[in-house]
């Protein structure tokens, strides 16, 4: 480097410093001891074995699939228990899981009689 390079660096130090104080222009090594380096270490470990155990219990890979276990152990109906209707239907899966009872069947039976409807009354076959 040239003489003028290392005076350009200083300037530019000099003017940080004045700007953000002494400890933006500290090197972060300085501060760095072995102790700080051991806790570190062992916190990253730490993380990574705790973040490698997570995933094992949610991913199963086989044959070039990954199945998220978690996933694949909850079955849902798609069945309506009133009407008995088969649905592929998003909307149904909220009403399924709020109503126990498909969108059609909401608007059919339950709306403006929830009360009712989650007292246990059902419509007859």
């Amino acid at each position: 480097m040239k003489k003028r390079d290392l005076d350009e660096i200083a300037r530019i130090e000099k003017a940080i410093k004045e700007r953000y104080g002494e400890e933006a222009i500290i090197n972060p090594k300085s501060l760095w001891d072995k102790e700080k380096e051991e806790r570190y270490l062992s916190d990253l470990k730490e993380f990574h074995s705790r973040r490698e155990t997570e995933r094992k219990e949610k991913i199963e890979e086989s044959e070039g699939f990954t199945i998220n276990l978690k996933k694949s152990k909850t079955q849902t109906d798609r069945n309506c228990p009133v009407c008995g209707s088969y649905s592929f239907a998003g909307i149904d899966d909220l009403f399924m899981t709020k109503f126990e009872c498909c969108f059609n069947c909401y608007i059919q039976y339950v709306e403006d009689r929830e009360e009712r409807w989650k007292s246990g009354w059902r419509p007859n076959s």
